[in-house]
């Protein structure tokens, strides 16, 4: 190739004018949806209702807005999603610089909006003014209704184009905007609305908004579900909703208070509420102008700050405390048993993404420092015998603490030199995406496992007796288990912290987070117990240990229950295996014409009862079995319920069977 040749090759790779694309109005968002809303998937999916949502809670903060209603139903296009305020409605006169009217402007324009307009809203969730444009964006069909006094005004958009220009079809008396929407599964992965995450979400949202009513109605299956939220007590109802199944040490302490940001002339507001109880996890929410913050921030931050400095200072104070521990408490020791809320309204917050998930106004911090720091020294000058209940709780939780760390550097020394417990079965492939571990119930059925496994890939870990309830359990007492030695041993990847939330880089016992999920040698840890109540006992145990300190395992998607069958059916020469009652029946009527003489039932109560090659066929085989993978879509509401089923106070308990026990389908006794 000669100079002339290698000049035009180079000359056909240059980058020109023509390669620069322009995405206008919003195919940016279409383009990339991922920059807005976060993913395509199922959490993209209910952050297109958030933003709906978040614009009429807006209109509350502003004072305009105290109903808003919710509506899922089915129609011939899809999964429709309604949202319903009766705040002051979207303007719909002509925009004076873009000559059309103000709700097309709003709804097909990036960065368009009330929101950079503080005579509209002084505080409000939406920054960037792009969040009901992106869900028109990412719909196939939203229609848009209007009431503004004495007209109702109407536009209907397919993927982000209207129909038509905005139309009056009718009169209102009243003020409001509706917004229904179905998103365009073109670009969306397809998922349906899940009612269960929705109502987490308005719940925190009723709290946090005194006064405000939110309508979550379900329309999509046979019996309509519907809950209304409404919460006069704020965050102090907030705080007792997610300890009402714990055991607590003092009534909620709540307090709220404004700053002003001297170098900008902004007011900032601020309400907290926190109580203690007498467990071993933390839960901190943060929240800034309504939206959840969760990874935190310099609130956050400003709060673990005051509150460890408040009461490491009453410490200080306390003869008694300082013999018993006579250090400075770490983060994770205030953490212990902590549940808190922190509220903060700001008129320009900097967040990091559209999605907000953190907070980065510096001048925060010092605000939400000072008000606690303040706030919570009163409180505890006035009531010293709750900072008394609080003292022997955070130094305990020192001295545990202190326990924890030896034993869990042990296990960090097991790990380190691969040490693997006796009892396991390990395969042969290292390549952890294709492996699968099976913790099996007594070492019965783990002989049968091991026999009937393909060993290439499926390891066996029997265990034997009964487990600890880890939410009974302080930490070094868990660590010190030898029952549970083995699961973190062949798991390989160490254990998190219980109280993984209140560390912060200030904090060495951060250095104790061991949870590695790059770590993990099994892809798939599959908990294979018996079909009975025991089993039942042994999962559920299994679960509240991965949920308390190997949360990061179930959010992978790590976990798995495997399914055993309840029956073996034999009709003559045909072998027939039942999962369910249901399943039975309809074996039998199938093909035994309903007649019972005819089959040989045999109800396996155990894994060891079956041979190998049954065993294999019905519960290990990848291409015939049936395993459910376990999900942590509501972590919030998981807390609650694992504290409820596994904690030490039985009425709760009582109570929850009392009200299901009628759905219940097999019941083993």
């Amino acid at each position: 190739m000669d100079d002339n040749e290698v000049k035009k090759e180079l000359a056909s790779k240059q980058y020109t004018g023509d390669e620069i694309k322009v995405l206008k109005g919003l195919e940016p968002v279409r383009e990339r949806p991922g920059m807005y809303i976060g993913s395509t998937g199922i959490e993209g999916l209910h952050h297109l209702v958030y933003e709906v949502v978040d614009n009429s809670i807006d209109e509350a903060m502003a004072g305009y807005c105290d109903r808003i209603v919710v509506t899922l139903e089915n129609s011939p296009i899809g999964e429709i999603c309604s949202v319903e305020d009766n705040g002051r409605g979207i303007p719909v006169d002509i925009h004076a610089t873009e000559g059309k009217s103000s709700l097309e402007v709003v709804l097909t324009q990036l960065h368009a909006g009330g929101k950079f307009d503080e005579n509209a809203y002084k505080v409000s969730g939406g920054l960037h003014g792009v969040g009901v444009s992106c869900v028109n964006a990412l719909s196939d069909w939203m229609e848009v209704t209007v009431r503004r006094p004495p007209n109702m005004y109407r536009q209907v958009y397919h993927r982000g184009i209207p129909e038509k220009p905005v139309e009056i079809i009718g009169s209102a008396d009243t003020t409001g905007t509706t917004v229904r929407f179905t998103p365009d599964f073109s670009i969306m992965e397809k998922n349906n609305f899940s009612y269960d995450t929705l109502l987490a979400r308005f719940r925190e949202l009723s709290y946090l908004n005194k006064g405000i009513t939110i309508e979550l109605v379900d329309k999509r299956g046979e019996e309509e579900k519907k809950e209304v939220l409404h919460a006069e007590g704020g965050l102090s109802s907030f705080v007792k909703y997610l300890n009402e199944y714990k055991n607590t040490l003092f009534d909620p302490i709540s307090f709220e208070g404004n700053r002003v940001i001297e170098k900008e002339n902004k007011e900032v507001s601020v309400e907290v509420a926190l109580q203690y109880n007498d467990k071993y996890d933390e839960k901190i929410y943060t929240f800034v102008n309504n939206i959840n913050t969760r990874e935190g921030g310099t609130h956050l931050v400003g709060f673990r700050t005051a509150l460890s400095r408040c009461i490491n200072n009453q410490l200080k104070k306390s003869q008694k405390y300082m013999k018993k521990y006579p250090d400075t408490l770490e983060a994770s020791d205030i953490a212990e048993g902590l549940t808190a809320i922190i509220s903060v309204k700001i008129p320009e917050p900097q967040f990091e993404g559209q999605t907000k998930m953190k907070l980065g106004n510096s001048a925060v911090r010092g605000i939400v420092d000072s008000l606690v720091y303040e706030k919570l020294t009163n409180y505890f000058d006035e009531f010293p015998e709750n900072i008394d209940k609080l003292l022997d709780k955070v130094t305990s939780a020192a001295i545990g603490r202190i326990a924890a760390r030896k034993a869990r550097e042990n296990i960090r020394k097991k790990n380190d030199v691969g040490g693997l417990p006796g009892k396991l079965a390990d395969c042969s492939e290292k390549d952890p995406a294709k492996c699968e571990v099976f913790i099996v119930e007594g070492d019965s059925a783990g002989g049968t496992a091991k026999q009937g496994r393909d060993s290439r890939f499926q390891a066996i870990l029997p265990l034997w007796g009964k487990m600890l309830n880890v939410e009974k359990a302080q930490e070094a007492k868990v660590l010190n288990n030898d029952k549970l030695h083995p699961v973190i041993q062949t798991i390989g990847a160490g254990i998190t912290r219980y109280n993984e939330g209140m560390s912060d880089e200030n904090d060495d016992s951060k250095e104790e987070k061991t949870f590695d999920l790059s770590k993990v040698r099994y892809h798939k840890v599959i908990i294979m117990a018996d079909a009975d109540v025991d089993g039942s006992h042994i999962r559920t145990l299994l679960l509240t240990f991965f949920f308390r300190y190997m949360k990061p395992l179930i959010e992978a998607g790590y976990v798995y229950f495997a399914m055993p069958p309840l029956y073996k059916l034999t009709i003559g020469k045909k072998v027939f295996y039942a999962y369910q009652e249901e399943e039975k029946r309809k074996i039998i009527d199938e093909y035994a014409n309903g007649d019972e003489s005819k089959v040989l039932a045999q109800r396996y109560k155990g894994l060891g009862e079956m041979e190998k090659e049954e065993l294999w066929e019905t519960t290990m085989n990848p291409e015939t079995r049936i395993i459910g993978q376990v999900h942590l879509s509501d972590a919030e509401e998981a807390d609650r319920v694992f504290s409820m089923l596994m904690g030490e106070d039985v009425e709760p308990r009582r109570e929850f069977i009392e009200k299901n026990a009628n759905y219940v389908s097999v019941l083993d006794i």
